[in-house]
């Protein structure tokens, strides 16, 4: 599902508006908010989200509904960051209808993205597109926006300076910095909308001194600053300027656009988003500044951003130990199975470190949950995106209104058959021991070998597999272009009956008889729905493209400390909201999911067309005759038997609740359908899914001591290295340089010097750097 292009507005709402400057407008707000837009967003969308944000009512006077995102008034920039111990989100847990995730309520579609600080843009794609982002974004300009309310300025995208004239006014002498990094900051920033270069003569712990990289040819820019001691700030002690030069760069990227510099600009996008892709921050930089940084600056930019959010990438390993202790004092029952691998060093062991190896985690609320939730778990697994590699296995299930819930996590190396072996064994042992249960997740081997491990518990009749079909689907169109066959495919899968699965398979077969041969190579009860013998409850696919990006957003950008504290917040929302939404629904005296209603209510529309004709004198065997047809593949007869709760439509055993025939059979019989409806469906066991409550997290000072070895990451999982990314383009002999030609300048392309000693760029020197 191809997500749509997003933009990042800036909310200016404090401060004040200087209309006298350069630039025409300066925000004299320091801190303001983050809200993610689409291209539809009308106005009115706009400014019901601000309000929203600031926490201010955006419903009309006497309206009862309530914004469905909480309100936030925490700046998304400050000075001094504050890691973030135990990120808590509101983010949209409405459930999901079948397969489909359920809109947020009292929100304009077009606003359904936005979030309050920390939650990503609430789109939701496929898992595997969660980073795919277009290769153009386009401009946006804020300049027609009205001046009542907060005033509203998008970053990147049409806008001139998140702040005004940054970067274009002159410093003045006795101008003064809360420390150096800020003062380096204003001469990077400076230097890069100037477009000019500068070199450091000078950088200490107490003065630094910048010179125009042509000074002494016809430029006299300098700029010294020094550290007065006795109130610990830095000062411009001598400015020579404005630059007397003119800007000759011919590059795309600016020496001084450095990552620092990266950092203090995108760091509202990341707070207000840790999964904001590096592609939509590296636009929104090269808009900004006028200048294209490289994708791995930017990458660099944010896990520094993260790190200093949410803590450092490296610690936050050794910060599990303890989470371990503190989460099982603050939940007694709480299952967590943390596993290290030794550090070895010179061929010793090192006791006093270990490699981080695996994690699995539930609360005991998931697991009471589960006891009332449908028989069947989906698994699957979805990839890291922080400094390290790893991957992220979640247990899912729904209840009775379709909503989802995950109600197991591990942190493994990657998928094989160790690491499910390891997620399976304790989410069978503490989470899912109930007989006859259906397992779906995609056809991976690890999952295979795992589920048939002979002392697993996860062998036909303790349990039974079936395959999600998007991922069958997906292996399907590697061998079979062509989005048409795919369908068919697809639909063949969600078939409720033989006659209507033979209607797509043989239209599969006329396309190309080698598609039915690679089909009928996969046994029909495992990705079939007219042959899983009602297990799946109409769920075909897994599912966990809905929980990543409804309930999980943005955790697997996170330090895995972060994550997994994140997952304990998320899941006390969850079961708050949810669990609220059913006591409300008892309280009005309904019996059943909404859920379930919508559809009966559905069904009984047409039930009334119908024939009905008893066969026995129980009321339990039926035939019923459709006078009109009801869809394109009616029968015209049905045989319906309440007794076995079985219809020829295929509905009635899939589904577990009566279909339109039985329906017309419970009319006929004066019986009440009620007492055909699987228990999952009441809404006292949608209630009892989310009647155990979250404890409130003891504070982290108060965690029991650990005093084990130091858990540090595993230096081989480490995602990237320090400099150039190695090429992974297979070499042929197209791909070597001729050793006779002259090396040429990276910027004017010219041969006889290099990018440093460019003569457009002022001569080698120390351009930007200290």
């Amino acid at each position: 599902m191809a997500s749509e292009e997003s933009f990042v507005v800036l909310v200016h709402h404090r401060g004040s508006v200087n209309r006298k400057t350069r630039s025409g407008v300066k925000f004299t707000d320091k801190n303001p908010l983050c809200i993610v837009i689409t291209s539809t967003t009308s106005y009115d969308d706009l400014v019901s989200a601000v309000l929203m944000k600031l926490g201010l009512d955006a419903n009309p006077a006497g309206s009862s509904s309530r914004p469905a995102v909480a309100s936030s008034s925490v700046p998304v920039y400050e000075p001094v960051v504050q890691h973030v111990a135990s990120p808590s989100f509101a983010v949209d847990l409405n459930g999901t209808e079948g397969d489909e995730v359920v809109e947020r309520e009292n929100l304009p579609n077009a606003l359904v993205g936005v979030a309050p600080v920390g939650v990503g843009d609430g789109f939701l794609v496929d898992e595997e597109e969660d980073d795919v982002e277009p290769d153009m974004i386009d401009d946006d300009s804020a300049d027609d926006i009205g001046a009542t309310g907060p005033a509203l300025e998008a970053v990147g995208f049409g806008a001139r300076d998140a702040e005004g004239t940054t970067g274009l006014t002159e410093f003045q002498v006795g101008q003064q910095f809360q420390d150096k990094d800020e003062a380096l900051l204003s001469v990077k920033t400076y230097s890069i909308r100037r477009g000019v270069q500068y070199k450091v003569v000078e950088s200490d712990h107490r003065r630094y001194v910048g010179k125009c990289s042509k000074f002494g040819n016809g430029c006299t820019w300098l700029i010294r600053l020094s550290l007065r001691k006795r109130k610990g700030i830095w000062e411009v002690k001598r400015y020579n300027g404005p630059h007397t030069c003119l800007a000759t760069s011919i590059s795309s990227d600016h020496r001084s656009l450095d990552y620092h510099v990266i950092l203090a600009f995108i760091m509202p996008m990341v707070r207000a988003d840790a999964s904001v892709s590096i592609k939509v921050l590296l636009n929104a930089t090269a808009a900004h500044f006028g200048f294209r940084p490289t994708y791995r600056r930017v990458w660099m930019a944010k896990q520094k951003s993260i790190a200093l959010i949410y803590g450092d990438w490296d610690e936050s390993y050794n910060d599990l130990p303890r989470w371990v202790l503190g989460v099982q004092l603050t939940m007694p029952g709480s299952v967590v199975v943390l596993k290290t691998t030794p550090v070895r060093v010179g061929g010793q062991v090192d006791e006093s470190q270990a490699y981080f190896h695996r994690l699995f985690w539930t609360f005991p609320p998931c697991i009471e949950a589960f006891r009332h939730c449908k028989p069947l778990v989906s698994i699957d697994g979805t990839h890291l995106y922080g400094k390290y590699g790893g991957t992220l296995l979640i247990a899912i299930a729904q209840d009775g209104n379709s909503n989802i819930l995950p109600v197991a996590f591990a942190l493994v190396e990657g998928e094989n058959a160790e690491s499910w072996t390891f997620f399976l064994s304790h989410l069978r042992q503490h989470v899912t021991p109930q007989p006859g249960l259906l397992v779906i997740s995609d056809r991976h081997n690890g999952i295979k070998a795992a589920l048939e491990a002979p002392d697993g518990g996860w062998l036909p009749p303790s349990a039974y597999r079936a395959f999600c079909i998007r991922h069958v689907a997906a292996n399907f169109a590697l061998t079979f272009k062509g989005k048409d066959a795919r369908r068919l495919l697809v639909n063949a899968a969600y078939a409720k009956t033989e006659v209507e699965f033979d209607y797509w398979f043989d239209i599969l077969r006329s396309e190309d008889p080698a598609m039915c041969e690679w089909a009928n190579r996969i046994d029909y009860s495992l990705w079939t729905q007219h042959r899983d013998e009602g297990r799946r409850f109409g769920h075909m696919t897994t599912n966990i493209s809905e929980c990543v990006n409804s309930i999980l957003k943005g955790v697997r950008n996170l330090p895995v400390a972060s994550l997994v504290k994140a997952t304990y917040c998320r899941l006390a929302e969850l079961f708050v909201r949810k669990g609220r939404e059913a006591e409300a629904q008892m309280g009005t005296g309904q019996q059943f999911s909404q859920h379930l209603v919508k559809c009966i209510e559905a069904n009984m529309k047409t039930a009334r067309c119908f024939t009905v004709t008893l066969y026995d004198r129980d009321n339990s065997e039926f035939t019923v005759a459709e006078t009109t047809p009801t869809g394109s593949f009616s029968l015209g007869t049905y045989r319906v038997s309440l007794a076995s709760r079985t219809c020829d439509c295929g509905y009635f055993q899939a589904l577990h609740f009566p279909c339109q025939h039985a329906l017309a059979c419970c009319a006929y019989s004066r019986v009440t359908w009620t007492s055909y409806v699987h228990s999952v469906y009441q809404i006292s066991s949608v209630f009892n899914v989310y009647r155990m409550g979250f404890t409130p997290p003891i504070l982290e000072g108060f965690w029991p001591p650990y005093d084990g070895p130091t858990v540090i990451p595993d230096p081989d999982k480490r995602r990237a290295r320090e400099g150039r990314p190695r090429s992974t383009r297979i070499r042929t002999n197209m791909d070597e340089a001729d050793p006779n030609r002259p090396k040429r300048c990276g910027l004017c392309r010219q041969p006889g010097h290099t990018r440093r000693s460019c003569p457009q760029v002022g001569g080698s020197s120390q351009t930007g750097h200290h």
